[in-house]
């Protein structure tokens, strides 16, 4: 641990030195391992490694050296698509500077797993630093085995130290949200048993007698997996006769928002991991914002940016995506209250990036209400990709205050993003089928008018037929507009070439 926090201090001279915007060298290490508990095939892995690949536009800092390793190797012209997105950079000068490190292993095991396991692939690595007095290393999440990388490449890490895990659970948000006055969900942290979920419910109808939905959730979770909602609607008034064990009937047949796991499985993970129970917020008009935050090594707290998301699945509470910025009505609203958790985390000595996020209801007279819900993401989750990527390529800054996005020319900037823009139909496609697509019809980002499509997580077309896009345009309805453009076209294009398949 001390070995660990003498490396994070090196962080402190170098942000001083990226802050003044000078030309020093600089090597970014990218290690996108996902280090989490999530159910996806080996092609979805590997796509959610190349998810960060929006990293590769730092090398248009002319002396910044970028190592990125994949389970994989990645597919040389989604390399060229990104560099060839660089603004004001040679590409083939970036290209010299950027190094792709893979193990060759399609496995399902973590990333940082498979570096760790193979000592001179490490070594590889370390050999690729020039300086590693200016280097640092960039995780998806960063767990024990991140930390376990940091020490053995001799970097620091530019994340949350895994000992700030329960600050990020389920629980801890709880915690967190209690202590510093924001306003969350009636519910209840430390449960793991049904008859946990049963007491607790008990006592929820006990305080507010018109509860109507509540949900289970577990502490380690991503996109809403670990979430269930429990009807209590139709139950006999509290403390009524049966009470429990009519509960324990609704809990036997809860919606589990992740398809295809069994009720035993989830209650299993329940007592492993523990979990909250909490009211589901309902309400005629309910909208599910985000707020990304960063803390930077200096110890300031920034506010990135505010996104509404886009939610689907069983009960609506899977990730599909976002628009950005949040609407404005209330995006200051939960910007204050994120703002009261920044402050508090940087406290404690969190770093690095993390988002928030927060279900927001109108009132009959048109006001919103703000509660935190049990998510503060200490990772780089679904909204980072495309807000940074729209940052690389515009130079724009963020007013939370206005609730505003602006390139220096003063233009406004909107996009919708999503990583499940999906159809079996898709797997008739190549990603570069997908760049000749987006030429043909112009939909490919341009460069002067700072609109268009950037792709994203291509490697799962042909098992999966999935891939992820970001709309940028000068308006919400703008990026609405490209956005379903894009996806109209390349299902137009799908049928159209398994049409031609079946005529021959």
């Amino acid at each position: 641990m001390d070995r660990f926090d003498e490396l994070q201090k090196k962080l402190v001279p170098l942000w001083r030195s990226i802050e003044s915007l000078n030309q020093d060298e600089q090597t970014i290490v990218v290690v996108p391992s996902m280090s989490i508990d999530m159910v996806a095939t080996g092609s979805e892995f590997q796509a959610y490694e190349e998810r960060f690949l929006f990293l590769l536009l730092l090398l248009r800092q002319p002396r910044a050296r970028l190592i990125y390793v994949t389970s994989q190797t990645i597919l040389p012209s989604v390399i060229d698509y990104y560099l060839d997105l660089l603004p004001n950079v040679i590409p083939s000068h970036a290209r010299q500077r950027l190094f792709l490190v893979s193990p060759l292993d399609a496995s399902l095991t973590s990333l940082s797993e498979k570096l760790l396991a193979r000592p001179k692939l490490l070594e590889k690595i370390r050999s690729l630093i020039i300086d590693r007095d200016r280097a640092h290393l960039v995780t998806y999440n960063t767990t024990d085995l991140e930390k376990e990388l940091a020490l053995r490449l001799d970097i620091p890490m530019y994340g949350a130290d895994p000992k700030f895990f329960y600050l990020g659970t389920k629980s801890g948000c709880r915690q967190i949200f209690g202590e510093e006055g924001v306003n969350f969900p009636l519910g209840f942290e430390g449960i793991s048993s049904k008859e946990d979920v049963i007491e607790s419910i008990c006592r929820m109808r006990e305080m507010k007698p018109t509860l109507r939905q509540v949900m289970v959730k577990l502490n380690e979770g991503v996109s809403g997996e670990g979430n269930a909602v429990i009807d209590l609607t139709g139950l006999e008034e509290p403390g009524a006769l049966g009470e429990l064990e009519t509960i324990g009937e609704r809990f036997d047949n809860m919606s589990l928002e992740l398809k295809n796991v069994k009720l035993e499985e989830y209650v299993a993970k329940l007592a492993q991991r523990q979990g909250v129970v909490e009211e589901r917020i309902l309400g005629n008009e309910i909208k599910s914002p985000s707020v990304q935050m960063r803390i930077s090594p200096l110890g300031k707290v920034e506010l990135l940016s505010t996104h509404d998301q886009l939610l689907g699945g069983p009960s609506g509470q899977s990730y599909l995506g976002c628009k950005f910025p949040a609407n404005t009505e209330y995006a200051g609203l939960i910007s204050i209250e994120a703002m009261k958790v920044g402050r508090r985390l940087a406290a404690e000595g969190v770093l690095g990036r993390f988002a928030i996020d927060f279900v927001v209801v109108r009132s009959d007279s048109g006001e919103w209400t703000p509660y935190a819900i049990e998510e503060i993401n200490l990772r780089k989750g679904g909204t980072t990709h495309p807000f940074l990527t729209l940052q690389f390529l515009t130079d724009g800054t963020y007013d939370y205050e206005a609730g505003v996005f602006t390139a220096p020319g003063g233009q406004v900037k909107c996009f919708v993003a999503s990583d499940h823009v999906e159809s079996p139909q898709y797997r008739v496609f190549t990603p570069d089928d997908l760049f000749d697509i987006l030429v043909r019809h112009g939909l490919h980002f341009d460069q002067s008018k700072q609109t268009g499509v950037v792709l994203h997580m291509m490697s799962a077309l042909g098992e999966c037929g999935r891939l992820g896009l970001t709309a940028v345009g000068n308006s919400h309805e703008e990026a609405e507009e490209i956005y379903s453009r894009a996806v109209a076209i390349l299902d137009e294009e799908a049928r159209g070439s398994l049409a031609a398949m079946s005529a021959t």
